[in-house]
């Protein structure tokens, strides 16, 4: 087994420590916390952000709550890696620009191969959940070409959702 080294994607996204508190208190149960600005190309032409930009918002998340994780699962390409099966998110209130959107991140239900990522948006300027949502996340042999199961050690760190 290689060694367990911190991914070097740990510091990839701005995961914030000095949230606003609303902030902090809406996303207390979530490992991770991503904060990303709302663009003004996020928008589309209905002049709100548009669905898919929820979609790479939880990807990022799970680029962070991922690395925060020390395990073998890597996002280097090489041995096994995380692979996305399903995404799906609720939308729950419009966002506009300006504002900037916090990401809150855990892991859920684990299958053998698989996990449920968890993500909430929560919207700085309206003071809510914007939406919510699950990420589908299978541990992937990329030179086999198949699904494994998941390493002990990352599963033990995800079912605790600690590091």
């Amino acid at each position: 087994m290689p060694p367990l080294l911190p991914n070097p994607l740990s510091n990839a996204m701005p995961v914030k420590n000095d949230l606003p508190s609303a902030v902090a208190s809406a996303l207390a149960d979530y490992r991770t916390i991503t904060s990303l600005p709302v663009q003004w190309g996020d928008m589309d032409a209905f002049g709100h952000v548009n669905n898919v930009v929820y979609i790479r918002w939880f990807e990022s998340a799970r680029i962070d709550l991922l690395a925060s994780w020390p395990s073998e699962v890597t996002m280097d390409g090489k041995g096994i890696g995380p692979i996305l099966a399903s995404v799906k998110c609720d939308y729950k209130r419009q966002l506009h620009f300006p504002e900037t959107v916090h990401i809150g991140s855990k892991a859920g239900r684990m299958g053998r191969s698989s996990v449920d990522i968890e993500h909430a948006v929560f919207s700085e300027q309206q003071g809510r959940i914007a939406a919510t949502g699950t990420s589908v996340m299978v541990v992937f042999d990329y030179a086999a070409n198949h699904p494994v199961r998941i390493p002990e050690n990352l599963r033990r760190q995800m079912d605790g959702n600690s590091g």
